[in-house]
């Protein structure tokens, strides 16, 4: 009986709702404003939540930006993960390019709360980005490396290459507004990029022609 009493209780569905309400809440708020420029009350609000209520789910604005920030580097990390050192080098570095444009398309708010963490210095994600970012990044490069070795695929500096990826795939979703703008009407920005970034990437990774 005692120690039923003390084991911790499974969530409600109903406060698994409120928190699932104030990460959403949060994410809008956060992407929009940044993390200076948002306040729990904003929060609060765009949730339709009282304050009490949010803070009875998260103690403080940094607890709700950290808990977001963590869900979303283990998805961003994912397409990395699944780039396989036993697979063909351009299907294994297409298909890393293409899974980054669908997480700009799917979740472009997350990219964008992302990048503004970076932005102001990554005060919240430093031990992530120099930890278990980099050392799965540091892995990954070595099997570029050895492909780039073994004349599989260009020369490239690895994690430069992998940087022009992030770089190329993200654009679409932190500066959406001025791709759409510059497009204009008719135009399916993420389409159009999966065919430009198959050959650009297509073009760029082939290993050098031999001759003689």
């Amino acid at each position: 009986m005692n120690e039923d009493r003390h084991k911790p209780r499974a969530r409600t569905r109903i406060q698994q709702r409120n928190r699932e309400l104030i990460r959403e809440a949060a994410l809008d708020v956060f992407s929009q404003q940044g993390f200076r420029g948002a306040t729990l009350d904003q929060i609060a609000e765009r949730a339709g939540l009282s304050k009490p209520n949010l803070l009875y789910y998260f103690p403080s604005k940094e607890a709700i930006h950290l808990d977001l920030l963590s869900r979303l580097l283990d998805t961003w990390l994912d397409p990395l993960r699944t780039l396989d050192p036993a697979g063909d080098p351009t299907r294994e570095i297409l298909a890393y390019v293409r899974r980054k444009l669908d997480l700009s398309r799917d979740y472009p708010r997350e990219s964008r709360l992302f990048a503004n963490e970076v932005l102001q210095g990554a005060p919240r994600l430093m031990e992530l980005l120099g930890g278990e970012l980099k050392s799965l990044v540091d892995e990954k490069a070595a099997v570029l490396r050895q492909w780039a070795a073994e004349g599989r695929i260009a020369d490239l500096p690895p994690h430069h290459l992998i940087f022009a990826i992030w770089a190329l795939t993200q654009h679409y979703a932190d500066f959406e507004v001025q791709v759409r703008a510059v497009l204009g009407e008719g135009h399916d920005p993420y389409a159009e990029a999966h065919d430009f970034l198959d050959l650009l990437f297509t073009k760029l990774i082939a290993p050098a022609q031999r001759t003689g």
